[in-house]
């Protein structure tokens, strides 16, 4: 059979913290998401783990619950241990550096021979992944993450911060009448990316025109599809400017409105475990993102 190991894990945290919300906060989850975890749970046991009302200390569990809760808590803590004692013999010049696709591909591979160079002595491994995960398993030693941080149970640091701006091919600009000014965006087709920091609606509100429709256009999944579609010629995408510099450089994208931009915040994070100290060679590669950040 297969254990809900999720539920478990929400179950083990509920119990330790006498109630759904602490645990919520740790888990970095909504409190609906554990309460249906719990569910879920109790389901699959065909058992009550709470009573039905709540004390003022706190959920009052069953005698199943406190046995099961005890019992989960017990696990989880044994397999904590051999997970940090894995870790623990893992080379200590590797790291394991997860981050999402589109960051992977635009920004940080071009400058993956530049920090070989400089740690020929660090073994970088690169993990593409959209979750935010992996950090207790021993998968996963630092992210870099595109989003609205911090998250609950980590240690988060800004890197960098970012501006939007919108792009298209040389071409679509030539073949649409070399817009010059926001108002022609009217005309021209819109390319959206599900980065909700990358929204258009957040360039109509900085820049306009205020009649500029959202609905149509092409919509995907990733931030590099937007970008592609856009060095093909297919509309306008509105860019990181951390993710397309290269190609502006290179003159396979142009920035149609001149200097016009809207600042993104924190835009990127340097997330890790909340060890207390990281060890040199993760050290090193923090160090190494940080410089890369404000070298251009």
């Amino acid at each position: 059979m297969d254990l809900p190991l999720n539920a478990l894990r929400a179950f083990a945290l509920v119990y330790q913290h006498r109630g759904v919300r602490a645990a919520a906060r740790e888990l970095g989850m909504a409190h609906s998401s554990v309460s249906r975890h719990l569910g879920e749970l109790v389901r699959w046991l065909g058992v009550p783990l709470l009573h039905a009302g709540a004390g003022r200390a706190g959920l009052v569990f069953t005698p199943q619950g406190e046995a099961l809760g005890r019992a989960v808590c017990d696990g989880l803590g044994e397999i904590e241990r051999a997970v940090a004692v894995l870790r623990e013999a893992r080379p200590a010049h590797a790291v394991a550096l997860s981050t999402t696709p589109s960051f992977a591909i635009r920004w940080l591979l071009p400058r993956l021979p530049a920090f070989e160079k400089a740690h020929p002595k660090i073994e970088l491994s690169v993990l593409v992944d959209q979750k935010l995960e992996g950090f207790g398993d021993g998968r996963v030693d630092l992210a870099v993450r595109m989003g609205r941080g911090p998250w609950p149970g980590l240690h988060c640091d800004p890197l960098m911060d970012d501006a939007l701006y919108p792009v298209m091919s040389p071409a679509y600009w030539q073949d649409h009448g070399r817009p010059s000014r926001p108002a022609q965006l009217a005309g021209l087709r819109l390319l959206h990316d599900r980065d909700p920091q990358a929204a258009w609606e957040s360039w109509r509100r900085a820049h306009g025109p205020a009649g500029l429709s959202l609905q149509g256009g092409a919509r995907y999944a990733a931030s590099d599809l937007v970008l592609r579609a856009a060095q093909l010629g297919q509309g306008v995408a509105l860019a990181r400017h951390r993710l397309v510099a290269d190609e502006l450089e290179a003159g396979t994208l142009l920035r149609p409105f001149g200097a016009l931009e809207v600042p993104v915040q924190t835009a990127y994070w340097i997330v890790r475990a909340n060890d207390a100290q990281p060890r040199p060679a993760l050290a090193a590669v923090i160090d190494w993102l940080r410089w890369q950040a404000v070298a251009r």
